[in-house]
């Protein structure tokens, strides 16, 4: 059985009635929830932790200051930013802005946003270890051993004795475990190392079997449900 898979929050505020309030709406979403009263904290804490969402209290002077430290880190995957802020204007680097006083009803519209962008996300980030081993043609018609890593919605790991450079385009078929018919693709060279390891960018590949591969890393990516009677 695929575990479900659930997302982190880091919550920033000094307010109770935050606390409170925000806890319960990220309970209904299914959100783990980690509480930092100053962003001070808060910055050795996302060392330590996997963290999808921040909702921070736009009430501290260093609250650009933090936002800004999170948009230069070397995170591939940033995390998603709510600002609970006096006024709903549009903040640098944060995502969404919900006007206080925070409210049951007036944060859980903004949640229920920044839940659709983190499935996204995830699902745009994550890959899925194969290890399968697979033929392929360049644009030389020169035939490539591969074996293929790990695969996601963007691309494929790779490993290979022979030489690649980044821009060849490598064309083979990939018979995914449970799939009854190999998935017929094309993948871009993004990064190559000397140990033989490559990263692709998925190009061309035919609609059925495009399908195919959506459905079986959907099947795959089991993101635990909101408690809530909300779909995203």
């Amino acid at each position: 059985m695929t575990p479900e898979i659930s997302f982190e929050c880091l919550l920033i505020s000094h307010d109770p009635a935050v606390f409170c309030t925000m806890h319960q709406i990220l309970q209904d979403f299914s959100i783990s929830t980690n509480i930092c009263l100053s962003t001070s904290n808060a910055v050795d804490l996302l060392e330590e932790r996997n963290t999808d969402l921040i909702v921070i209290d736009w009430d501290a002077p260093s609250s650009a200051h933090f936002v800004q430290e999170i948009l230069n880190s070397q995170r591939k995957q940033k995390p998603t930013i709510l600002a609970l802020a006096a006024d709903d204007r549009t903040i640098p680097g944060v995502h969404f802005v919900a006007q206080k006083p925070v409210t049951r009803e007036s944060v859980t519209n903004f949640m229920r946003s920044a839940y659709s962008s983190m499935v996204k996300d995830f699902r745009k980030h994550v890959r899925y270890a194969l290890m399968a081993e697979v033929h392929a043609t360049d644009t030389r018609k020169r035939r490539v051993s591969l074996t293929i890593r790990d695969i996601g919605e963007g691309g494929v790991g790779i490993s290979t004795t022979e030489k690649l450079s980044v821009g060849d385009v490598l064309s083979f078929a990939l018979l995914l475990p449970g799939t009854a018919k190999a998935v017929l693709m094309e993948a871009r060279v993004q990064w190559t190392k000397e140990s033989g390891i490559a990263g692709c960018q998925f190009g061309a590949i035919p609609s059925h079997d495009s399908r195919i591969l959506q459905e079986w890393l959907k099947d795959r990516c089991r993101i635990r449900r909101p408690r809530a009677a909300w779909r995203e």
